[in-house]
């Protein structure tokens, strides 16, 4: 049975961190990018431990895309006050392979329950904001055989022409060239490069991978 073709997703930049304050509470959301829920588990034992003092550790993630995993845990708030509304902002952003845990520390004021949900689903949402988000695309890897003489036009060409040069290797024999393209256009890549070319160069078939496209 084939593999499912790969989809584009959602998700962050990057790890990073972000801090809000409502009533003297402190509410630090970090952000962490992973791949599965070992990954994400792994990440919340990690700011757990190193904010061993707070009050709580609040978390929610989403992993995968098929076979999709979320979960969420309020860490000692009441009921639905924090992960959920955490777990809330990533499904409406339509994020998915992140972790939050927002830290918190009690400033003396209590917030109420609908206070707590605006608090924590704020930290989220604007730590989002702020570490930006990025589309992953699916593409089909094709590695393009070129001499040495027509390597360098060739990636400038190729760059030129808005394809996404992946890596770069000089052999013996010549200059192997891998470009990710997205499958519905691979047909037309080989009739490009053709001409690009004089037909002097050759594209297989390399694998699949996932280009990062800033948004």
């Amino acid at each position: 049975m084939p593999e499912p073709t790969p989809r584009q997703y959602l998700t962050i930049r990057r790890d990073g961190s972000h801090e809000i304050e409502i009533k003297k509470s402190r509410f630090i959301c970090h952000l962490g990018r992973v791949a599965d829920e070992d990954e994400a588990q792994a990440f919340i034992a990690g700011i757990r431990k190193q904010y061993w003092d707070a009050r709580h550790n609040c978390t929610a993630f989403v992993v995968g895309d098929e076979q999709r995993r979320e979960r969420s845990s309020d860490d000692g708030e009441p009921g639905g006050t924090a992960g959920v509304p955490m777990l809330e902002v990533l499904r409406r952003r339509g994020l998915t392979d992140i972790v939050a845990v927002v830290t918190r520390y009690f400033g003396g004021i209590k917030l109420g329950a609908g206070g707590l949900v605006r608090a924590y689903g704020s930290a989220v949402s604007e730590a989002v904001d702020e570490i930006g988000l990025l589309e992953r695309r699916p593409v089909e890897l094709l590695a393009v055989s070129v001499d040495h003489t027509r390597a360098g036009r060739l990636e400038n060409d190729l760059r030129a022409a808005g394809h996404v040069v992946s890596d770069l290797a000089y052999e013996a024999a010549g200059v192997r060239i891998e470009v990710g393209v997205p499958e519905p256009e691979t047909a037309a890549f080989h009739v490009w490069l053709a001409e690009a070319t004089g037909g002097t160069a050759v594209a297989v078939a390399a694998g699949r991978t996932f280009v990062e496209v800033p948004l």
